[in-house]
Order: C-alpha cells, then structure tokens, then sequence
C-alpha cells in the first residue's frame, strides 16, 4: 500500500470521526437510524433547542430534530418543533407533546404525554403542544397577583394613616388617651369583679355541690315518673276515660230529655210540685210529733182522749196542751 493511500484513509477516516462527533454532540447519532418522526407546533418554545431529550414517561426515546417557523399567514411567527423516536411505541393523535423544565439550572425538554384514545399516530402526524411552567415562572405567577393586592393594601393602610392623622387633632388625641386610660380601668374592674366571682364559686363550692346533686335526684325522679307513666299504659286509661265520659254524656241527654227519676223530676214540674208537697206535709207531721206526742203515743186510764191536731199551733210551734 502506498504512502499516498494511507494518508487518503487516515484523512477519511478523521474526517468521518469528524463529522460523527459533531453531530453526536448535536445529539444525532448517524448509526442509529431514527423510524419516527413528529411535530408539534408552539406559540412559544420557552427556550427549547435542537437536540433537546424527548422523554415518554421519563423514558428518553428521542430527541429534537429541527425547529423553524411557520411560513403560514395565518400562523406567521408560530414555531415547528420536528422531533424524532427510535421506538415502536404507540400512542393516538391525541397525545401531548409538553415543554418542561429539565433542571432548575435551565434547559428545556420535551416530554410526550401519551394517549391511548383515537386514531393511532404515525409517522409525519402533528401533536398537540403544550408548554409546561418552571418553578420561577410559576412562582412568578403566583406572586403577581399577592404584589398587586399587596400594593392595594399599602395604598390603602397609607390613606387611613393620612385620615386619621388630618381627623385626630391634638385635642381628639388627648381625648382618645382619656378613653383609653377609662377603658383600661373598666377592664380592671372587671377582672376584680370576676375574682370576687371566683372567690364566690369557691367559696360556695360545698353548696353548690350539694345543689347539683339535688337536681341531679330531681331529674333521675322525673326520669322514674316518666317511666312510670309510660309503664302505666295512659293509652288505654284515657281511652277508659273517654268511655266514661261519653256515658256520662249520654245520662246528661237522658236526663234533659226527661228519662228516667232524674229526667222526670228535672223536667215534670208536676211531679216536683208533688215532692215539693210531701216534703212539707213531712216538715209539719215531724213537726206535730215533736209538739204533740200524745196524739201519737197515747195510753190512758180513765179514757182521756188525745187532742186533735191544730193547724194553727202546728205553724206556731206551739203545743196543744
């Protein structure tokens, strides 16, 4: 082999060594053939670069081949993300192609978030992109907000500052030190009058004792009462009650209808007369035995007859002697 050919192969040789680490340091493996690959498009790629890692679940299965911008009018100043897979995976054209990022030092890559729904995806499909939030920017977003409000509320604490300086004149101030000064006695009487209170408590603890478990008996008998009612089946004692009551009605109706005794002697003003009646001729026949005994117990020897009975005298209360 000739001086001149080794040297041709050498410089091939460096140069293909050349070229191989140039790319492999871009992230391209010229010995590895990639079988896929996609696009995303992005309004912002927030700081995504070629040869960035393409991750599925973590799982680096790829890496970022190109990025351009769209030439569409409709879309001009849009961004194309080209990536490209060397894995068989599957996953629908639904799945998410999302930016997060890699480290809190910087640096961006691309993560696909796969979906299983649909139609599956192939080589040359777009995915829906998505751009996911570092820490900083999501700390930002969440203090801007706290700032604003912030600000508002120093705005605001600095007008009532000014009010109140412009509203508490030297006068105002000494009458709000007098207040203050009332208001701080008022508390301390309070607090003397609940340590009396306190004092009180304990000193009547005994009594107090004593009166809880009084009221504790007393409710343990109404508790007893209770259960006694309901033992006493109050149910069927009202329904007897109820009975009782309509028969008594019912006499009531018989009697102001004029039934019975009681009816006809409420109701027959005859029948009352005639009672009427016998009960005076009663008072005067008592009335007659009293004063003449004689007429009707009489026992004599000679054949004395007794005297008869004297209307008069009888209504006089006198005697026939």
């Amino acid at each position: 082999m000739s001086k001149e050919l080794k040297t041709g192969i050498v410089a091939v040789v460096i140069i293909a060594l050349f070229i191989w680490g140039y790319n492999f340091l871009k992230g391209q493996d010229l010995f590895s053939a990639n079988s896929r690959h996609f696009f995303v498009e992005y309004n912002n790629i927030n700081g995504l670069n070629e040869a960035s890692q393409v991750t599925i679940n973590g799982l680096k299965v790829g890496k970022v081949d190109q990025i351009v911008f769209n030439n569409s009018a409709e879309k001009k100043g849009n961004l194309i993300v080209k990536i490209s897979l060397a894995t068989d995976f599957n996953f629908s054209k639904n799945s998410i192609a999302k930016i997060y990022s890699a480290s809190l030092m910087g640096g961006q890559n691309l993560a696909i978030v796969p979906k299983y729904d649909g139609e599956t995806a192939v080589s040359g499909d777009f995915l829906k992109g998505e751009v996911e939030s570092d820490i900083f920017s999501s700390v930002g977003e969440k203090l801007n907000p706290i700032q604003a409000k912030l600000e508002n509320v120093l705005v605001g604490a600095d007008s009532l500052l000014i009010g109140l300086n412009q509203i508490l004149d030297e006068k105002s101030r000494k009458s709000l030190n007098r207040s203050i000064v009332g208001l701080e006695g008022t508390v301390n009487g309070v607090r003397k009058t609940l340590s009396s209170v306190n004092s009180l408590l304990v000193d009547n603890k005994t009594n107090l004792d004593s009166t809880l478990k009084n009221t504790k008996k007393i409710t343990d008998n109404f508790s007893k009462v209770s259960e006694d009612l309901v033992k006493a089946n109050l149910g069927e004692t009202v329904k007897k009650l109820e009975s009782t009551l309509a028969n008594v009605n019912g006499l009531l109706a018989n009697m102001k209808a004029g039934k019975g005794t009681l009816g006809k002697l409420m109701t027959d003003d005859k029948m009352y007369t005639n009672l009427t009646n016998a009960s005076k001729e009663m008072e005067e026949l008592l009335r007659e035995m009293k004063l003449n005994p004689k007429r009707f117990v009489h026992f004599s020897l000679f054949g004395k007859k007794a005297k008869p009975f004297n209307e008069d005298n009888n209504t006089k209360n006198v005697s026939n002697k």
